[in-house]
């Protein structure tokens, strides 16, 4: 067990980390963040920020020593660099490695008896076209590596478009559609000792491939569907010998719980569990992490709704906190580009004329 006093590494610099810096001050350790980029939103939280390449692998494993754990909160961290600091680190990078390629998150999937969508590998032209015959179209080429919130991925409506497109100089994965009522999340925490605790899953709504709001509760279906998601979760969770936060999503269709995609890590579509849940994501992370018991994850509100705060909407924001169920949340990110996560806002709603109490 870490005790509090402890120091924790957080690899990455975006909004999750500085959520989880904030989290784990409050549990009383210290936080020391890792990324190439400078000025990233987790130093402005954090007791110390190291601006370096990941594979400077001096400066990674300074890094490390100063840590009595490492965790990520970005999966595009390379996972290569990461073996030399293994034992530190949690997740192991084995989670890492699978879930930041595509085809082999699917077949993996596959193994422990999910259902993923539709997939067929592609590295040219003809495996392209192969796809396409094979699973018809519409259909959506993304890349196997890197890519979120939409980029890296391409609609294809017909063959004829398969033909003339711009293929990217990258291993790709042709996926076919899926017919499905909703999407929803599965997110647990386990520890190394194999405790696992599940929050109730949301219904995300997406917008030009972003998450735009996570509600809870989800439509019936997900009910009817979400221990089925949860078993192939904890499988993943123990085959992986999981210590943290892991997040899947799937499809709710009506031949059952379609798997997209996992991250390992804490998600957007838990946001809401900060203030909508007995614990969050960040502090059972960092419980999960420093061997610490996991924290109730029951939802406090009869009805909860987290929304996403992308790009030029941040200016107006703070509009949203004349509503007393509303809470805000901004990550300090000075340019607000359109498709941009900025913040969110958590939305705790009673029927009229009820309490929180």
């Amino acid at each position: 067990m870490i005790e509090p006093g402890g120091t924790i590494g957080i690899l990455g610099g975006g909004q999750l980390g500085r959520m989880l810096a904030i989290s784990a001050a409050q549990m009383g350790y210290h936080v020391i963040a890792y990324a190439p980029e400078e000025g990233a939103v987790i130093a402005q939280v954090c007791n110390e920020y190291v601006s370096a390449d990941w594979h400077d692998a001096d400066a990674l494993e300074a890094f490390a020593e100063q840590c009595d754990v490492v965790t990520l909160e970005f999966e595009n961290v390379p996972a290569a660099p990461l073996e030399a600091i293994a034992d530190k680190l949690a997740p192991h990078p084995r989670a890492l490695a699978i879930a930041q390629d595509r085809l082999a998150e699917k077949r993996f999937v596959e193994d422990l008896g999910g259902t993923p969508a539709p997939f067929h590998a592609v590295d040219s032209r003809e495996d392209l076209l192969a796809g396409i015959d094979a699973l018809g179209t519409p259909a959506i080429l993304k890349t196997r590596r890197d890519g979120y919130d939409g980029k890296g991925q391409w609609r294809i409506a017909s063959r004829e478009e398969a033909e003339a497109l711009d293929l990217p100089d990258a291993p790709c994965i042709l996926e076919g559609f899926v017919q499905f009522e909703c999407e929803f999340s599965v997110i647990l925490a386990r520890r190394a000792d194999g405790a696992v605790a599940f929050w109730e899953s949301s219904q995300n709504g997406h917008e030009d491939g972003i998450l735009a709001r996570s509600t809870l509760p989800g439509a019936a279906i997900i009910g009817d569907q979400v221990d089925e998601a949860r078993k192939l979760a904890q499988a993943v969770a123990d085959r992986l010998d999981y210590v943290g936060v892991l997040t899947l999503e799937f499809f709710a269709s009506e031949d059952g719980p379609i798997f997209n995609e996992m991250a390992p890590r804490t998600h957007n579509s838990g946001h809401w569990t900060i203030e909508g849940a007995a614990t969050s994501q960040f502090e059972n992370q960092v419980r999960a992490i420093c061997g610490l018991p996991l924290g109730d994850t029951r939802r406090v509100a009869p009805r909860v709704v987290m929304e996403n705060i992308i790009g030029p909407a941040a200016a107006t924001a703070h509009e949203a906190l004349a509503d007393p169920a509303a809470h805000l949340h901004l990550y300090g990110k000075t340019q607000a580009p359109e498709g941009r996560k900025m913040g969110h806002i958590t939305r705790l709603e009673w029927p009229d004329g009820e309490g929180s109490e």
